[in-house]
Order: structure tokens, then C-alpha cells, then sequence
């Protein structure tokens, strides 16, 4: 990752906090509470965190104000509408990455006061194709204090109409209406985890991937991301994104067309990290043993830890 913002600079006026609905109170107890840095983070955002393998933090921010239609199928949040943010530890710092579920109109607001608070935009794309309204896709990193971080984020988030009120996520009660995931867990050869109507299945890769010689956990954005929702008449849609080295891009962009699965995006999420990755979505709806089996087939051609 290029440096994205020190410990003092870019934060050094209180112009950065107009408009967040912060008051001075909080910003004195965030700027003292480096210590425990997750209540900082929830306490800014307005929302509780989840701690993830590897020391990560992530915050669910998903978009359920939105309400969008794919080929005739009502988009879940925790589907395909999810905006995270990310923390982890970087020496006495942290390090956030996340991805911001936009709408077109929000796009360049929102840009402008990540630009103003020195987080970094490191990608824009869309995810989907088809989708009305159409969402685009705006990936961050930046390094500071939890508090400056979060505040930036969270001014950003505001030119959005992002709840930033509520629980870490829907519960994981492990049912799925509408559509078998045990077979489709099993066609696949991994399991995930339902919730909010939503299998979830998160597969690492097997090498390490560093940014700058710091390794970078899988939780922060890195794992090849599956979900499976019910699409009616006990199919299943499934979308989701490959986390992929150059040489491995074709051949699963070929598996996945072969077993009928739609590529719908290729392209990067970060600058500066090694392996060079490059990540591609996908989309498709079909009986979900069939959906399972070809997925499978595709992360067979790439360098995944094995379930």
C-alpha cells in the first residue's frame, strides 16, 4: 500500500470533523482511547464490530436503505450490497481497507471526503450487471489512529443514505429458506455460514499476500467471497468475487463460463500488494448443486487452502 496517511498529517485541522454529528465530548474520548481501539471504531461509526481471524476488525455496513432487483431477484444486503470496513494493527497504528456500496450520485461526494481526509481510493468498479438501480463499488485504505480513520469514514458514509445505526450484522442462525445450501456446501466442498438470508462462504488463499512487507490477513478483503441466496423455485443465485494471481485469470474465467456462471467484473482492489491480485465477480442462478459443483471446478485452478 503507497502511505496513506501518518499519524499527524492530514488531520491537523478540525475541519475534518464538520458535518460528522461528532461532538467535541467524543472526540476527546476517541483521541484518548488508542488503547482500545475497537470501541473507538464502533463509538465513531455508530455500530459495533466483529472481531475476524488474524486480529481484524470489520464493521458490516450494508446498504439496507437500497432495494435492488437483478434479473427479476430482490439483491439481500448481506448478499451483494455489502459495504465493510476493515481495521488491523499496523505497528502503532492501523491499517483500514474496505468497500463502499455507491450509488452513481454518490460517488464523487463521497471521493471528495475520503481525498480530504487522506484515505485512499484504490479502486471503482461495479460488481453487478443488470442491477436497477445500478450500484457501483468504491474500494479504501488509508493508515492513521482508530479515531481519525473512523472519522473520515464516517463523514464519508454520510454523504450516503448508509444506515450507521444497529447491530454488528444479522445473526448467524444457520437456516436458509427457499434454497438447500447443505448441497450446495457439499457441491462445493466448503461450508460458509447463513445469515440474513445469506451462505456465506469465505476460502483463503494459500499463500501469504504482503503490502510492503507487512502481511495482510485474508480478512481484510482477500479471500475468494461466495454467497447464495434463494432466487424462487428452489434455485439459487450465487455471486461473489475470485481473489486471483495473473496466470490463474483465464482459467477460471474459462471454468466459469463452462459450467455457466457469468463473469461480471475483472479487475483490482488494491495498489501495491505481492502477489499482484486481480479480482473477478460473478453471477449466476441455477439449482444449487449444479451452482456448487461449478464453482468448485473453478477454485480447483486457483492456489486456495483446501477446505
Amino acid at each position: 500500500m503507497t502511505h496513506v496517511i501518518t499519524r499527524r498529517a492530514a488531520f491537523g485541522g478540525l475541519s475534518l470533523l464538520a458535518g460528522t454529528g461528532i461532538s467535541a465530548r467524543a472526540q476527546q474520548q476517541g483521541a484518548a482511547s488508542d488503547a482500545d481501539w475497537r470501541r473507538t471504531i464502533a463509538s465513531v461509526l455508530g455500530k459495533p464490530g466483529a472481531e475476524m481471524p488474524g486480529g481484524v476488525y470489520r464493521v458490516a455496513l450494508p446498504r439496507t436503505d437500497l432495494q435492488v432487483t437483478l434479473d427479476g431477484i430482490e439483491i439481500r444486503p448481506g448478499f451483494g450490497l455489502g459495504s465493510w470496513v476493515a481495521f488491523h494493527e499496523h505497528g502503532r497504528d492501523l491499517m483500514v481497507m474496505g468497500d463502499l456500496v455507491l450509488l452513481e450520485r454518490e460517488i464523487n461526494p463521497v471521493m471528495r471526503r475520503l481525498a480530504a481526509g487522506g484515505i485512499e481510493v484504490t479502486a471503482l468498479h461495479n460488481h453487478l450487471l443488470r442491477a436497477q438501480p445500478a450500484t457501483m463499488y468504491l474500494h479504501v485504505a488509508g493508515v492513521a489512529e482508530a479515531y481519525r480513520l473512523a472519522t473520515v469514514i464516517r463523514g464519508a458514509l454520510q454523504e450516503t443514505g448508509t444506515p450507521l445505526q444497529g447491530a454488528a450484522g444479522p445473526s448467524g442462525d444457520g437456516r436458509m429458506e427457499g434454497v438447500d445450501a447443505t448441497v450446495f456446501a457439499r457441491a462445493l466442498g466448503y461450508e460458509g455460514r447463513a445469515a440474513g438470508g445469506v451462505y456465506a462462504v469465505s476460502v483463503p488463499r494459500a499463500e501469504a499476500i504482503r503490502e510492503h512487507g507487512a502481511e495482510v490477513p485474508p480478512a481484510l478483503g482477500l479471500g475468494t467471497a461466495i454467497n447464495l441466496q434463494a432466487a424462487g423455485n428452489g434455485k439459487g443465485a450465487i455471486t461473489g468475487d475470485f481473489v486471483l494471481t495473473a496466470r490463474e485469470v483465464v482459467p477460471v474465467q474459462r471454468a466459469l463460463l463452462e459450467n455457466g456462471i457469468e463473469v461480471t467484473a475483472i479487475h483490482n482492489h488494491m495498489l501495491g500488494e505481492e502477489p499482484r491480485l486481480f479480482f473477478m465477480h460473478f453471477w449466476a442462478v441455477d439449482d444449487p448443486e449444479k451452482l456448487g459443483r461449478g464453482l468448485r471446478v473453478a477454485l480447483e485452478r486457483t492456489n486456495s487452502r483446501r477446505a
